[in-house]
């Protein structure tokens, strides 16, 4: 029995500790979600409610990591949440949207157009499809593609092999977009107020990005979601800022920190206000933003 009652401990504390990555990192996400509500259509916002799962209690961003969770569950899922480049600072859908084993359309690119065309039945024959989860995968995807390194290169997953130290902490470089940069600032600038971190982006939305909301939204074909373009400007912003002037076993700190907290907080806007466009499409034919 105290064997039993040790390896039950042992086992819990290896749970407790074991890694596991959260694309943007659970406030991330939220923060995406929580901005897209704002922008949300009246008729948006009923078939988002409508479509929620009951605990979710009407609030997209308190599921807008579903995702993640249930990827050991839906382990298929997994190679949905990015897309990787061969060391080039560029997306090519027929080149790079697949998976290990060379299958197409298995990114989060073709995740997003899927769930977004799943969507467009609601209301309709929805072909057997689970539609509340296929609304919180496509929340979840819309924030993953806006993370630089969500289009980052094959040969280091994304940054996750690059082993760095941010200030004096182990970490890794996709963990440091995920998750570092966020709690960073968080505790920096934000008092550790989830909600004060986001209204500072939404101030940012209505007054020093205001005249750039048109052409977030706008899409060159007739796609409802235009992810090609979200993951196009990741992997540039992956080379431009994510990448540069990090090699395995750097130290980052201030610099890193300063110059790259504004690039994230942009593209935590443009998954907002691009999602809220998206859904406001998918359910009233309206993408303009107007709050």
């Amino acid at each position: 029995m105290a064997y039993l009652l040790f390896f039950q401990i042992f086992l819990f504390s290896l749970i407790k500790i074991a890694p596991f990555s959260d694309a943007w990192g659970k406030e991330g996400h939220f923060m995406v979600c929580k901005i897209a509500e704002n922008y949300l259509s009246e008729k948006a916002s009923r078939a988002v409610s409508d479509l929620l799962p009951s605990e979710a209690g009407g609030d997209l961003a308190s599921v807008c990591s579903w995702a993640d969770e249930v990827r050991f569950r839906y382990r298929w899922s997994s190679p949905l949440h990015f897309v990787n480049t061969p060391g080039v600072c560029n997306f090519k859908y027929s080149r790079d949207c697949h998976n290990s084993k060379g299958e197409t359309d298995v990114c989060v690119v073709g995740a997003i157009n899927n769930y977004t065309a799943q969507l467009q039945s609601y209301g309709g024959d929805s072909s057997g499809n689970d539609l509340s989860e296929s609304l919180m995968f496509l929340a979840h995807f819309v924030g993953d593609v806006h993370q630089p390194l969500h289009a980052g290169f094959a040969a280091d997953e994304g940054g996750n092999t690059i082993t760095i130290h941010w200030y004096r902490r182990k970490s890794n470089l996709h963990h440091v977009w995920d998750v570092n940069i966020i709690e960073t600032a968080m505790k920096d600038f934000y008092s550790d107020d989830l909600n004060s971190m986001i209204e500072a982006i939404q101030m940012n939305i209505t007054d020093s990005w205001s005249d750039e909301i048109d052409q977030w939204q706008t899409c060159r074909s007739q796609s409802v979601a235009c992810a090609d373009k979200y993951a196009s400007e990741s992997i540039k912003q992956a080379c431009d800022y994510a990448y540069k002037d990090v090699e395995q076993d750097s130290t980052l700190g201030d610099d890193y920190f300063y110059s790259r907290l504004p690039v994230l907080e942009k593209r935590i806007a443009q998954a907002g206000v691009r999602l809220a466009a998206i859904l406001n499409v998918i359910f009233c034919g309206d993408s303009a933003v107007s709050k």
